[in-house]
C-alpha cells in the first residue's frame, strides 16, 4: 500500500525535500453563494482543527462535511439501525479506548474454541480476520513482477520503475541522514542536546558549514517544529526509506512465506488467522485510524469523534507494508460481505495488478448483496483517467462494472486554490467525489490519537456518511447511497492546484461530480428519496 499510505511527514520534511444525474440535487447553500465565500485565512483553533472535516463550509469556511450539522438538524431524535462497516487495512487496535465498544462481534462464533462454529470457512473469527497472519512487511507488486523475470506481463515497465524507484529513495535516505548529521554538528558546537532558535541567533562562527546548518534551521524547521519534533520526524523518514530499500524494493525478499498459501491461488482459501490486530499493534496504525474515521466515540472528549454512531467496525487484514496481494482482497472483500457488512472501506491502493479480475469479481458480488464499496483514490498526484489505480471500478476508460463503488479525492482543510490535497490524486471519469483527508485525528493504536492525511483518510470519511445513510434510511440500496453521495455533494467551480505539477484547474473537473461530500444535504435527499 506504498502509494495510500498516510502523508506521516510534516510541513517540515516537505519544507527540507524543496530545499534540496439522477435525483434532483439538494443543496442548503446556494453554490453562487458559496463560490463568493472569502477566503479562510486564519488558522484553525486546535478544538476546530481536530474535527474539521464534521465543520460546514457556509458557517466555518473550510471544507468539511457539515456533519455536526446533520446531527443537529436532520437527524436529532430520529431512530437507526446498526450498520456493518468492513474495514479492510492493515488491521485495527480493537481495544482501543475510543473503539472497543463499536468492534462488530460474530455472535455464530464461539470465541477461542478452536472451531468454525458458523460454518464460514474461518475458525474463531470473532472481530474479524487476519489474511495476513503474523506477516507484515512486503514487496510491491512491480518487484514481484521483476522477480518472476523477463516475459512476465509489465516486465519492461515494472523493471524500469523499480531502478528509479530504489535510486530515488537510496539518494532520499541519504538526504535525511544528512539533515540529522547537520542537528548533530550544531548540537556539538553549541554544546547542547535540544538548542533553540535563540542559541542559533545568538551563534557567531566562521565555520560556513554550520552557518548554513544554522540559516536551514532558522528558515526551514522552527517556524514549524522544535528540535525533538524534527528529529523523530527525520529519524521517521530514515526508517521508511531503509523498509522501502529492504523490504518493498527487495526482489530478494519472501515477506508470504510467513503466510504458508499460494497467492496466485484463488482456491487456497485456508490461511491466517483471527488477530485482526496483527502481530504488532503499531503495524495496524493505518487501520487503527481509518476505523476511528468511522465511528470513534463522538462527544466523549476523546480524541476526534467518528462520522457515524450506530455503527459496528468489521476488521478485515489484508494490507501489508508494501503491496497488498489481489488475492487477500478479493477474499477479504467477500468475507465483509457474507458476514454482514454494508459499507467496505478499502483505504490501499497500487499501481499494477496481476490479478484485477478476481477483484473485480469480488466487487461485483458485493454489487449483488447490495454492499457498498469506497475506495481511497491515491496519494500520487496523479490524473486516475491517464493512469490506472487498482483496485477501481473502470480501467482504461471502460465502462464502470457495477454501481456500487466510490472513489475519493482528498481535501485540505482551506477553502482556497489550495483546497485540493497536493497528493490527492484526481480524475473527471474515474475519481467520484471529494472530501476532508488532511489533518485527520484519529485513534491510532496503544490508546493513541494522531494527525494523519492521504486519500486513505478522505475514503472513511465517506464511508461514514455512507453508514449513517445506510443506518437512518436502510430501505435505500447501495446504488442509491452512492447516488446521493454524489448528487447532494455542493458543487464548486473555483479554480485550484491540481496534480503533480500544481496546475491551475477548474474544481468542477477533478471528480465526476465536481462536488466535495456533504453529510446534511445527503440525509435531506436520503429522506426524500426513501419516501
Amino acid at each position: 500500500m506504498r502509494n495510500l499510505k498516510p502523508i506521516y511527514l510534516s510541513a517540515t520534511l516537505a519544507l527540507a525535500l524543496a530545499s534540496c444525474g439522477g435525483a434532483k440535487t439538494i443543496v442548503a447553500t446556494s453554490p453562487v453563494n458559496i463560490d463568493a465565500l472569502p477566503l479562510k485565512v486564519t488558522p484553525l483553533a486546535e478544538n476546530d482543527l481536530k474535527r474539521w472535516s464534521h465543520l460546514d463550509l457556509v458557517k466555518d469556511t473550510v471544507p468539511g462535511m457539515s456533519v455536526d450539522k446533520a446531527y443537529a438538524e436532520v437527524l436529532k431524535g430520529k431512530k437507526s439501525n446498526t450498520v456493518i462497516v468492513g474495514i479492510v487495512d492493515s488491521g485495527v487496535d480493537i481495544r482501543h479506548e475510543d473503539l472497543k465498544g463499536v468492534i462488530w462481534v460474530n455472535s455464530k462464533e464461539v470465541a477461542n474454541n478452536g472451531k468454525d462454529d458458523d460454518n464460514n470457512g474461518y475458525v474463531d473469527d470473532i472481530n474479524g480476520w487476519n489474511f495476513l497472519g503474523d506477516s507484515n512487511n512486503e514487496q510491491l507488486e512491480m518487484t514481484r513482477i521483476v522477480k518472476q523475470g523477463p516475459g512476465t506481463p509489465d516486465y519492461d515497465r515494472a523493471k524500469a520503475e523499480l531502478e528509479n524507484e530504489i535510486q530515488t529513495a537510496t539518494q532520499r535516505k541519504q538526504f535525511y541522514e544528512s539533515l540529522l548529521n547537520a542537528s548533530k554538528q550544531l548540537q556539538d558546537y553549541l554544546k547542547k542536546e535540544d538548542f533553540t532558535a535563540e542559541d542559533l541567533k545568538a551563534m557567531k562562527t566562521d565555520d560556513q558549514a554550520l552557518n548554513n546548518y544554522k540559516e536551514f534551521f532558522l528558515q526551514r524547521v522552527f517556524p514549524e517544529a522544535t528540535l525533538a519534533e524534527f528529529k523523530k520526524e527525520v529519524k521517521g523518514g530514515i526508517d521508511h526509506f531503509v523498509d522501502q530499500l529492504n523490504y518493498n524494493f527487495n526482489v530478494n525478499f519472501d515477506g508470504r512465506s510467513i503466510v504458508g498459501d499460494n497467492p496466485n491461488d484463488i482456491n487456497d482459501t485456508k490461511y491466517g488467522n483471527n488477530n485482526v490486530i496483527g502481530p504488532n499493534p503499531e503495524d495496524a496504525k493505518h487501520g487503527t485510524h481509518v476505523a476511528g474515521i468511522v465511528a470513534q466515540v463522538r462527544g466523549n472528549k476523546k480524541g476526534g469523534d467518528g462520522v457515524a454512531t450506530n455503527v459496528k467496525i468489521m476488521a478485515v487484514r489484508a494490507v501489508p507494508n508494501g503491496d497488498e496481494y489481489d488475492k487477500d482482497i478479493a477474499l477479504g472483500i467477500r468475507y465483509a460481505v457474507d458476514n454482514g457488512a454494508k459499507v467496505i472501506n478499502g483505504s490501499f491502493g497500487k499501481y499494477y495488478s496481476p490479478h484485477k479480475d478476481w477483484v473485480l469479481d469480488a466487487l461485483k458480488y458485493a454489487a449483488s448483496k447490495d454492499v457498498l464499496v469506497i475506495f481511497a483514490a491515491g496519494n500520487d498526484a496523479k490524473d486516475l483517467d491517464v493512469e490506472n489505480k487498482y483496485p477501481s471500478d473502470s480501467y482504461d476508460g471502460a465502462p464502470e462494472i457495477s454501481n456500487n463503488v466510490l472513489i475519493i479525492g482528498a481535501l485540505a482543510p482551506t477553502y482556497s486554490s489550495k483546497m485540493v490535497a497536493d497528493f490527492s490524486n484526481y480524475g473527471n471519469k474515474n475519481v467520484d467525489i471529494f472530501a476532508p483527508g488532511v489533518k485527520i485525528y484519529a485513534t491510532t493504536p496503544n490508546q493513541s490519537y494522531e494527525y494523519l492525511q492521504g486519500t486513505s483518510m478522505a475514503s472513511p470519511n465517506v464511508a461514514g456518511v455512507a453508514a449513517l445513510i445506510r443506518s437512518y434510511y436502510p430501505k435505500l440500496s447501495a446504488a442509491q447511497v452512492k447516488q446521493i453521495i454524489m448528487d447532494s455533494g455542493t458543487p464548486l467551480k473555483n479554480d485550484i492546484a491540481l496534480g503533480e505539477d500544481q496546475h491551475t484547474a477548474n474544481f468542477s473537473s477533478a471528480s465526476k461530480s465536481g462536488k466535495i461530500v456533504n453529510a446534511y444535504n445527503a440525509l435531506l435527499m436520503a429522506e426524500q428519496m426513501s419516501k
